[in-house]
């Protein structure tokens, strides 16, 4: 039993060894490669340009969406003022739109 194990562990270390010292069924050339096709070649280079531009214009839509988002929104404070006091009923209709366009400019 222990021989048959000796003998087993040369032939795994060897036999790889002997299928690639093997001639090859067929000799790699331009036109054996999978690749050969030019649907195949320029199909795959555009499915790779387009994952790039993807990946670019996403980190920069991305990036602004951050920025924006980071700066606050500051409401108009002197229409808001306007806004509360014709609520409050202290100016009418026609003060408050000459106001609003004033402050339109």
């Amino acid at each position: 039993m222990l021989a048959e194990v000796w003998c087993l562990i040369p032939n795994m270390l060897v036999r790889p060894v002997t299928l690639l010292a093997q001639e090859r069924m067929y000799e790699w050339h331009w036109e054996m490669h999978p690749m050969w096709w030019w649907s195949w070649g320029i199909g795959m280079m555009a499915m790779m340009f387009l994952f790039w531009v993807l990946f670019i214009v996403g980190l920069i839509v991305g990036i602004r969406w951050l920025i924006v988002k980071g700066k606050e929104q500051k409401p108009d404070s002197a229409l808001e003022i306007l806004r509360q006091r014709y609520a409050r009923g202290e100016i009418n209709k026609d003060e408050f739109e000459a106001k609003k366009k004033d402050l339109a400019g």
